[in-house]
């Protein structure tokens, strides 16, 4: 039986997907200090870059720390869901669908996950759950989608000089 690529390409980012969502399911399980672990390390990674941070004094520096995680930690959420939306729209794609019903069922799928995966985090000690998690991880969604519908775009536009279908 002859696979067609469009096959090879759904089953790409089908496992492409899961790989994801088996990765932020990962870090939802992982309990508040362990999670505040890689977050303060990240943190404290980029910050010690700067001469002037090191020239502050210490409790400066702390709560300059401090506001910078929070930061950090919301670009992960909205970083990763970007993959989501990207994976998820370049999926769609791969279907006869109004572009339309793309973008709702990407939003959707990646609202419920961004839910459930708050929802999740509330059984992990030291953890609590978020709205504006949620909304945040919907933000990046709709990055991906934009990603994918601008090369999409570019794509036909440049490269193939057809009539986008």
């Amino acid at each position: 039986m002859k696979i067609k690529r469009i096959n090879i390409l759904r089953i790409i980012l089908i496992i492409l997907l899961l790989c994801i969502f088996f990765v932020i399911f990962g870090f939802s399980s992982q309990d508040g200090e362990a999670s505040g672990g890689i977050s303060q390390r990240i943190t404290k990674t980029i910050l010690e870059k700067s001469d002037r941070y090191n020239n502050l004094p210490e409790k400066q520096q702390n709560e300059i720390s401090h506001r910078t995680e929070k930061i950090i930690r919301k670009m992960a959420h909205f970083s990763i869901y970007t993959v989501v939306g990207l994976l998820l729209m370049g999926l769609l794609c791969t279907y006869h669908l109004k572009n339309s019903w793309r973008v709702i069922m990407t939003i959707v799928i990646g609202i419920l996950y961004a839910a459930s995966d708050e929802f999740h985090q509330s059984f992990s000690p030291g953890r609590t759950p978020k709205v504006t998690d949620v909304y945040i991880d919907t933000l990046g969604v709709i990055l991906g989608i934009l990603l994918v519908l601008f090369i999409r775009e570019a794509y036909y536009k440049c490269i193939t000089k057809e009539p986008r279908k």
